[in-house]
């Protein structure tokens, strides 16, 4: 079978992939300089705006979700009966909604690394071709729809991150902090694989659909009769139920890894403070994003007849990690440990609204997701001609009763949305964090004492995040966030973890409240020299900044792109 590709389906990681091409030919045959560089970062800039620009004329092109790199149902492995084509690459309003937030975010990054590579000491090629490898990944991976798929996706976003993290040469901290990356990295990946070969080796296929299919008793695995007789299995836990929960926990361990939760979160503060606060920034946004996006495709796409084993695993965790994150951050002194600490506390709030979806009843897939594993294959037209427009079928093997889809469609949702306007805040933060650092040694919390008098528009676009990631007004985007967690989670009957949230919340209040304080409480005259911030870290703070704002004023623009990435 010869496959055809559609081209048109892959536009936004093609051109990001050419563009990193091209950076590295130009950094080769152009003269090292400051010209260099900012002409480097322009390039990268143009190719991820260019990239935005093919998720916005797909979002706006409204045609259905669209898939390519399908093969037909005699190659896909395990699947019940009028099976559609699996695919492994698809385009919905799920990957959009994942694919804007990482090229938005992407865009404040580009704009932070050119102040980072201002000075010289570090090489623009190789940094502006690392981060655009990553964003690759990152735009992949919620598109993708097999196993293989999303470990490979998964891998282009972690590796170029602790080289980039490396290219701070002669530096002991952004060294070790690189070490420890990679250490994390290498351990997480091999978890995750040895889960993935289980499921694998269960199931009899890579690709989600089938895998659901397999999992809730829809189908039946290699070596076992009817679906009938395999669902008895399942039911009967005759061994079989075991080997699922051991690969299942495997594979969220090693995504935990990505996403810093407890209890896989102890290299965070370390390799956050240790990086460039670019890359700090990347981690806590972008890699984030990607690895929430993958963790909910493996646990409500390919794993929903498994709910009733790993909701109370992430309701815990999620209780853990936004504990463990509060408690944490309120001992810091450094800026960047703090928003370190924040980030892990902030992964449990988005990961809050997935531990309830098992108690809606049934579970099902939402129809966003399934779009993708399933209604978007079954719209393909011919097996190999890859992609296909209209996919308007969502029922696929894994989509249960109708009245509970809307319910899990809304705990993802709930967990997308809150993603959407933490990234806004963070990247605030961190781009004014990026500011002070040109101006001071150590990046500690004293160091800001006073900002408001020594420049008052930083301090006010830094109170203004803090004030969001808090969840007080004037900064309505955290709470609008919090209150649509605490909604799904209260809803989902999981009231201890509303509690806990709740609880946590108030913690929160205490650090981001003091930071704030600082910034407006006068201080002694600073002496040390100043260096003139470039213009593109002053666009990076507003475009960050108008962001968290625009969410303040009117959050029903994010709660309904993400309501409709999550229900189809």
């Amino acid at each position: 079978m010869i496959q055809q590709i559609d081209y048109s389906v892959i536009a936004v990681p093609l051109v990001l992939a050419l563009v990193a091409g091209l950076v590295l030919m130009l950094d080769a045959f152009l003269p090292s300089g400051g010209r260099t560089r900012t002409g480097l970062g322009l390039v990268s800039l143009a190719g991820v705006v260019v990239g935005l620009g093919f998720v916005v004329a797909q979002a706006v092109r409204g045609d259905g979700a669209r898939a390519t790199f399908c093969v037909p149902e005699s190659l896909a492995g395990a699947a019940g009966p009028g099976s559609e084509p699996a695919c492994s690459f698809v385009v919905d309003r799920f990957t959009l909604i994942f694919a804007g937030l990482v090229l938005v975010a992407g865009v404040v990054v580009v704009l932070m690394s050119m102040t980072q590579l201002a000075g010289g000491g570090i090489p623009a090629g190789e940094w502006y071709f690392l981060l655009l490898c990553t964003l690759v990944g990152a735009v992949t991976l919620p598109a993708s729809r097999d196993l293989i798929m999303l470990v490979v996706a998964l891998e282009l976003v972690s590796l170029p991150v602790f080289a980039l993290t490396a290219l701070k040469r002669y530096d002991g901290r952004s060294s070790e902090a690189a070490v420890k990356l990679f250490l994390v990295s290498v351990v997480s990946t091999a978890v995750m694989l040895f889960g993935v070969s289980l499921l694998y080796g269960i199931a009899g296929t890579v690709y989600l659909s089938r895998l659901a299919s397999v999992f809730s008793g829809k189908a039946p695995a290699p070596g076992v009769g009817a679906p009938e007789a395999y669902s008895s299995l399942l039911a009967a836990g005759h061994g079989l139920p075991g080997v699922v929960t051991v690969g299942l926990v495997f594979v969220v361990a090693g995504f935990a890894f990505k996403i810093a939760v407890v209890p896989f979160h102890a290299w965070a503060a370390d390799v956050y403070q240790g990086a460039p606060i670019p890359v700090a920034a990347l981690l806590s946004v972008i890699s984030k994003a990607a690895g929430f996006a993958g963790l909910i495709l493996v646990l409500v796409t390919a794993l929903p007849g498994q709910a009733s084993t790993w909701s109370p695993i992430i309701a815990v965790v999620a209780a853990l990690t936004m504990t463990v994150g509060n408690l944490l951050a309120m001992r810091q002194r450094s800026a960047v440990r703090l928003l370190a600490w924040s980030s892990v506390a902030q992964s449990g709030y988005i990961l809050a609204p997935l531990a309830v979806t098992a108690q809606t009843g049934e579970m099902a897939a939402s129809p966003g997701l399934t779009a993708g594993a399933a209604g978007a294959a079954g719209a393909v037209g011919a097996v190999g001609s890859g992609g296909a427009a209209g996919a308007s079928g969502v029922t696929g093997a894994v989509v249960g009763a109708a009245g509970t889809t809307g319910e899990v469609a809304g705990a993802v949702g709930a967990s997308v949305a809150y993603l959407v306007i933490y990234a806004a805040m963070n990247l605030g933060a961190f781009a004014v964090v990026m500011l002070m650092s040109r101006t001071t040694a150590r990046n500690e919390l004293d160091d800001y004492r006073g900002l408001a008098f020594r420049s008052p528009v930083a301090a006010i676009a830094l109170a203004f995040c803090l004030i969001c990631l808090a969840g007080l007004p004037p900064g309505l985007a955290g709470l609008f966030a919090k209150v649509v967690v605490f909604r799904e989670i209260v809803e989902g009957g999981a009231g201890w973890l509303a509690v806990v949230m709740a609880v946590n919340t108030v913690i929160g209040l205490y650090y981001y409240v003091v930071w704030t304080a600082r910034l407006f409480t006068p201080a002694e005259p600073v002496t040390a020299g100043v260096r003139r911030a470039l213009p593109a870290a002053w666009v990076a703070v507003g475009i960050a900044v108008v962001a968290a704002l625009l969410f303040s004023v009117a959050p029903q623009l994010v709660l309904g792109m993400t309501s409709l990435s999550a229900s189809g």
